[in-house]
């Protein structure tokens, strides 16, 4: 994959533990207080701003389904989010998340659902013009089944290996990933 093909028609999906913020390890971001940005990441998401028609999170939530965080304060957890990245000058359009337990739920990644649900939310989306960044094989997944390019993060399982089938590129951390992107062409 040739980072100089992407222009402002694509769409960035972006996986967010993990990847926006510290993944706590067999456990949950279950406050605001627990959500922690990675280095880097305000700025990264200010310089993909311009990059990108459409920028979406998708996100796997099990810790609302297993009763241990609401919605409302999950959205409470993203409000917060979204504005210190907003202040930064970055941008998230929509926020999608699947809080359900079971593995086979259309919407939980690996499948597609929330892929899906973005495109219906914005037609203008062309998957095979879009990237997702995740720090799992799972997201890596989503990404091919929707026929989405896939940017692997090696913030959280950096033994995952590379090159692998469902890994179009590999990066350290989101703002490794956004420089490499506003390199001079």
């Amino acid at each position: 994959m040739d980072l100089q093909q992407i222009d402002s028609s694509w769409t960035l999906f972006l996986d967010r533990d993990g990847v926006i913020n510290i993944e706590k390890k067999n456990d949950y971001v279950v406050s605001w207080e627990d959500f922690i940005f990675y280095e880097g990441v305000t700025e990264a998401l200010q310089l993909l701003n311009p990059l990108f028609r459409t920028i979406v999170i998708v996100t796997n939530q099990k810790c609302i389904g297993k009763g241990l965080l609401t919605t409302e304060g999950l959205l409470h957890i993203h409000s917060q989010m979204l504005n210190k990245i907003n202040t930064a000058g970055g941008r998230i359009d929509k926020i999608y998340f699947c809080p359900d337990l079971e593995d086979d739920s259309p919407n939980r990644k690996p499948n597609a659902g929330m892929a899906f649900q973005a495109k219906a939310d914005f037609p203008h989306i062309n998957f095979s013009k879009s990237l997702m960044v995740g720090n799992k094989l799972s997201d890596m997944q989503f990404g091919k089944t929707a026929g989405i390019n896939t940017v692997f993060m090696a913030t959280t399982n950096p033994e995952t290996p590379y090159p692998h089938p469902l890994v179009d590129l590999r990066f350290n951390s989101l703002i490794d990933f956004a420089r490499a992107l506003t390199q001079p062409k």
